[in-house]
């Protein structure tokens, strides 16, 4: 009897060993069918000449942890792939003041900038090429985000050549390949006059880096928000 015993309680082991293989492979099998989600870059860039500061929304969830000024950029963000909505508000307001939605392809990057004067913000939704330079060489977009500047070249100073020629508000070049150089300075150009509206010196341009270059302000005022150059790395 004892034997008997003994085989039924092993038996009974070896059944209950293989329902739970049998429930934990299918337990996997389901989770390695589940598709992963596919994830783009969105980074945000405050280009709206104005003292108020705002909060970025993605899909209603806030992005920006700290304030968001003029000037300031939020580095790129991890965000579903897909239609997405941005929204903008006043710092702390209730309601939206701009809202759009954009469409994000998996495994791209993207740079999004809060433009125009303030009783007429509008986006700017711009791709980024984020493939590496050659050796010995980086990258550099021109972007035109000055409301009243006009058509603007961009010029390396002693270049024979402009770098970007006859960008109008809201314009932009593509990435440009410039050589690597310990100190650069920019010169913002009118396209019709050729006078310099505005100068970025001693910019380190680094091998292998990709860059953009834009233009903020306004040409009509002479303060903190008069017409200027800023320049970021892509991360």
């Amino acid at each position: 009897m004892k034997t008997l015993t003994n085989l039924k309680t092993v038996a009974k082991s070896t059944f209950l060993f293989l329902i739970l293989s049998i429930t934990l492979f299918g337990c996997l099998k389901k989770l390695d069918d589940v598709p992963q989600a596919s994830i783009s870059g969105l980074s945000i860039i405050h280009a709206v000449p104005t003292v108020e500061k705002f909060d970025i929304y993605l899909n209603q969830t806030k992005v920006n942890q700290t304030d968001f000024a003029f000037t300031n950029k939020i580095d790129y963000v991890n965000a579903y792939s897909g239609n997405r909505q941005v929204s903008l508000a006043n710092k702390n307001a209730s309601g939206f003041r701009k809202s759009e939605n954009f469409t994000l392809r998996p495994n791209i990057a993207y740079s999004l900038f809060v433009i125009d004067k303030l009783d007429n913000i509008s986006f700017l939704f711009l791709t980024d090429t984020l493939t590496y330079p050659p050796v010995g060489k980086a990258k550099i977009r021109f972007v035109n985000l000055s409301p009243d500047a006009g058509a603007l070249n961009l010029a390396i100073e002693g270049a024979t050549v402009d770098l970007v020629s006859n960008k109008l508000f809201k314009e932009n070049s593509e990435f440009k390949l410039i050589d690597r150089a310990e100190r650069v300075t920019f010169n913002i150009k009118n396209k019709t006059t050729g006078v310099i509206e505005t100068t970025l010196a001693n910019v380190k341009i680094e091998e292998g880096k990709i860059y953009t270059l834009w233009v903020k302000g306004l040409k009509a005022v002479t303060d903190d928000y008069r017409i200027g150059a800023a320049i970021y790395t892509h991360k």
